[in-house]
């Protein structure tokens, strides 16, 4: 089975092709203001590398977030036009589940935080001793030193963290969990499509395929334009 599989849900947008369980092409690039230019142009070149075209593909799945709401919505889009285009089912998947396989069969629960900006991470704690991870502290979106208070309450012991959350953090982070943190290296804090395709395949042998239509993002908070929209109503009801 072919499964094409990007992540453009942060500033690091990463793209594989695979066939069954081997990897036959990646790519790795710094999204930001280059994404609308970069994605069509990175998905041919591994197409080309791999001998393959889009019709050959089998399966097309991407994070859905959350994550950056415009890198988001691109990844969705293509992904939906792929899909009609060549007539294959589609499978979404979370941005930090994605992250979380970058630790399998860690020993201690894996905490994944992406920056979410004004204050807050958008974050989940996993155990990932399994072949996939598993939620302890399901997605949610909040400032830091709350999410981090949650671990405290889920687990003891060590935890690994990564994420550019992390790295924006870190300070509070040392004064939450101390000794307990183990931050993740730089490598480790960016998703890698290629083990979306694990997602994928995963959801494709349980019969958890979706038509088009039905890849939707999820953002876990509202838009800045949701938020100016909710501001100039509350004003208007002032009058």
């Amino acid at each position: 089975m072919h499964i094409l599989c990007i992540d453009t849900s942060t500033s690091t947008a990463s793209l594989a092709l695979t066939t069954d369980d081997r990897l036959l092409a990646a790519a790795t690039f710094n999204a930001d203001r280059t994404l609308s230019v970069r994605l069509m142009p990175e998905i041919e070149h591994l197409l080309e590398m791999s001998s393959l075209t889009i019709r050959d593909l089998d399966l097309l799945a991407c994070a859905t977030g959350p994550g950056s709401f415009t890198g988001v919505r691109a990844g969705v889009a293509t992904i939906q036009g792929l899909s009609l285009a060549c007539a294959k089912p589609c499978v979404g998947f979370s941005s930090l589940s994605l992250m979380a396989l970058n630790f399998p069969m860690a020993a201690w629960p894996v905490a994944t935080m992406l920056d979410a900006r004004k204050g807050e991470v958008y974050a989940a704690l996993f155990d990932c001793s399994a072949a996939m991870p598993v939620p302890l502290i399901r997605e949610c979106v909040m400032a830091p030193e709350a999410f981090l208070d949650q671990i405290t309450n889920a687990t003891s012991g060590p935890v690994i963290l990564a994420g550019d959350g992390t790295d924006r953090y870190r300070d509070i982070i040392a004064a939450r969990l101390g000794k307990s943190a183990i931050l993740a290296p730089f490598t480790h804090n960016i998703c890698h499509a290629a083990n979306g395709a694990i997602l994928a395949l995963a959801a494709h042998q349980a019969g958890n395929t979706l038509a088009p239509a039905q890849l939707l993002p999820v953002y876990l908070r509202a838009s800045e334009a949701e938020y100016a929209k909710l501001d100039k109503q509350a004003e208007l009801r002032g009058r």
